[in-house]
Formats: C-alpha cells, structure tokens, sequence
C-alpha cells in the first residue's frame, strides 16, 4: 500500500536552491553561533539544551522536507554541512571552557575536515558515495556529547556521561571515515573498470 503522494512527481528538481528544505538548514547554520557562544560563556543551563535541541531536531525537519518534495544537489551539500558546523562548533566550545579534552575533540575535527576534502576531490572526479548507517549514527552521538556536557545535574554530577559518550563518539567518527574511503575507493574501482 502506497503512502499519499508516493507517486507525485517531487515539487523541486535538483538543481532547486530557494526550497523550503534547505530554508531550515540555513537556519541550523545560521542559528548555530547562538548555541556556541551560550556553551563557551555560560555555566550548564537547560536553555542552552534546549537552544541546542531545537537546533539538532530541525535536521529531521529539512529531511522530512526534503524526501516530501524532492532532494536537491545544493541541500545535499548543505545538510552534512549544518551538522559539522553544528557538532565542531559545540566541542570547540565545550573545549575553550575545559569541559573536554582537546584530544578527542582534535581527532573528531581532523576526521571530519579530511573527509570533506575527500569527498569534495571525489565529487568533482563522478565519485558519488551514499552516507552510511554509521555515519548518521556518529552524528548522533557526537551531538549528544554535547548535549550530555550542558545539562546542568549530569554537568555538575554525572561529567563522565559526556566524556564517555564524546570518546564513543570518536570511535564511531574513525570507523565511518575509514568505511567512507573504502567504499569511495570500490565505487572508483567500479567506475575505472566500467570506462575501460
């Protein structure tokens, strides 16, 4: 059985850049510094959480968006770019006010940094790779990390809930890097291997 509108044709091609989607990703980048600067200045509070929150929920919104009226080039760009800005942002900050160690936080950015670089060089070659299972799933916990760290009674009694899920975090960003690049080099095999 068929979901209303399955079979519609989508409300924006492609190439589409003012859509209602990438509208909301806009304000998840935009809102952003907002949340960062309430981390890197103030105690734990639960307005800082819930500035968060509302920040990270609107990814499902724009997604949500996206699959009703169609994903465009431009929002697939934009979407993994909100959550980087979003995660790097809220642990740098977490970082400049001592609640984590820069070492896990260091790997995390150089991680995300590089793949994006990669992935930039692939794009341009025709080397499309899809985002993984994993790779949605790091996100997740590494927003949570942060979450974790500016909830005023796990802050003040429980910090190690934060560490230990920023460390999980780490782990999880490795692993998705490291599937990326071998899924990217398979899909270039295949490609090289299809033109000859």
């Amino acid at each position: 059985m068929t979901e209303p509108g399955d079979n519609d044709i989508p409300t924006y091609g492609p190439t589409a850049l003012a859509t209602p989607a990438n509208f909301v990703t806009a304000f998840r980048i935009l809102a952003t510094p907002v949340f960062v600067l309430l981390v890197a200045t103030r105690d734990p509070a639960w307005i800082t959480f819930g500035v968060g929150f509302i920040i990270g929920m609107s990814d499902f919104a724009d997604g949500w968006l996206a699959r009703r009226q169609g994903a465009t080039r431009s929002g697939a760009f934009l979407d993994p770019l909100a959550d980087k800005v979003l995660a790097l942002g809220g642990m740098f900050a977490l970082v400049a006010n001592g609640q984590f160690h820069w070492a896990p936080v260091g790997l995390i950015a150089v991680r995300e940094f590089t793949i994006s670089a990669y992935r930039s060089y692939a794009g341009r070659k025709g080397i499309t790779v899809p985002a993984t299972r994993i790779a949605k799933w790091k996100t997740f916990v590494q927003l949570w990390a942060i979450g974790f760290a500016v909830i005023p009674p796990i802050a003040r009694s429980a910090h190690w809930v934060a560490t230990a899920t920023l460390w999980l975090a780490l782990v999880l960003t490795l692993q998705s890097g490291g599937a990326y690049l071998l899924a990217a080099r398979k899909v270039s095999r295949a490609q090289l291997h299809g033109d000859l």
